[in-house]
């Protein structure tokens, strides 16, 4: 019944990307035909590439027919070279996938454990530094951390590749430019969750047990503790794909959100669609997941529905 719910709830706003995906890629300033033929091309050979892109088409005809081509499982073809969509983002998505796995246990390493002990000094020493160093790693904007950190273990140690894919190393620095704003978040929302969870009665009736401060914290308060966290890694999962769009460009890395920047400068509005689109949707499907998996830790929130 509760995924039910959620799915017929998905139907306007997966519609409402669709239709806002197309009229902002279409809203871009350019024009693809003046990027395929330049500037001094003739006006009729100008005319006869719009009508065979369907561009000489209006935008409601456009966006039926992409809404067509669409059910049946077609993203088109490429503008440019022809190549067909759906197996550009075969190949293309995978790797963006494997970067944001990559980051969001580097987020998790750090985040979850930092969290925890700052919870634990609370007021001491170790939680302001805990404090001042996620709100330093969350002031990083991606564009910036990227380069600096190729600066350091690129350049001046000579540990980690600048970029490109040739090497199993070459996912570390980029993962680390993603993981380092997420082990920010985390951090606080781990110390912030545990602090509450630290008061309540049930752990102070499991101290008065007699059991071991370990065990307090291990088995009782951060199962508590976790619900929030999820919540947190659920949503910061999607925001790692759009923040991959810097990330990617930066260090090379041929996922879906280089694709994306190199189809806006070409004007390749299709294939343009069709990573915000992905983008889009991997977002909305990974809330949707958090949203269930929330719902089944607490049960509070399946008879609430």
């Amino acid at each position: 019944m509760l995924l039910a719910k959620r799915l017929l709830a998905l139907i306007p706003v997966v519609f409402g990307i669709l239709l806002l995906t197309f009229l902002l890629v279409h809203l871009v300033p350019g024009d693809p035909v003046d990027v395929m033929l330049g500037d001094s091309a003739a006006s009729t050979d100008r005319a006869q590439l719009r009508a065979e892109l369907g561009l000489d088409k209006s935008l409601p005809v456009q966006f039926i027919s992409y809404i067509g081509h669409l059910a049946q499982g077609d993203f088109g073809r490429s503008i440019h070279t022809q190549a067909s969509i759906s197996s550009m983002l075969v190949e293309r998505i995978p790797r963006t996938a494997e970067l944001a796995i990559v980051a969001l246990l580097i987020a998790m390493a750090i985040g979850l454990p930092l969290g925890i002990f700052a919870a634990l000094k609370a007021g001491k020493w170790l939680d302001h530094s805990a404090s001042v160093l996620s709100l330093s790693l969350s002031a990083m904007p991606h564009f910036w951390l990227g380069p600096l950190l190729m600066l350091v273990f690129a350049l001046w140690l000579g540990w980690l590749p600048v970029s490109g894919m040739e090497h199993a190393s070459s996912i570390v620095l980029p993962a680390m430019t993603l993981g380092f704003g997420l082990a920010a978040i985390l951090t606080r929302m781990t110390r912030a969750s545990l602090l509450e969870v630290l008061n309540e009665d049930f752990v102070r009736t499991a101290r008065a047990k007699g059991l071991s401060e370990q065990a307090v914290i291990v088995h009782h308060a951060l199962r508590a503790a976790l619900l929030p966290i999820i919540t947190v890694l659920g949503l910061q999962l999607g925001s790692l794909l759009a923040g991959a769009v810097i990330t990617e460009t930066v260090f090379g890395w041929d996922g879906i959100g280089r694709l994306l920047v190199e189809s806006i400068e070409k004007r390749d509005y299709p294939v343009t669609q069709a990573c915000v689109l992905v983008i889009a949707l991997s977002y909305v499907l990974i809330n949707l997941a958090t949203d269930l998996l929330y719902a089944k830790l607490d049960p509070r929130l399946r008879f609430a529905s």
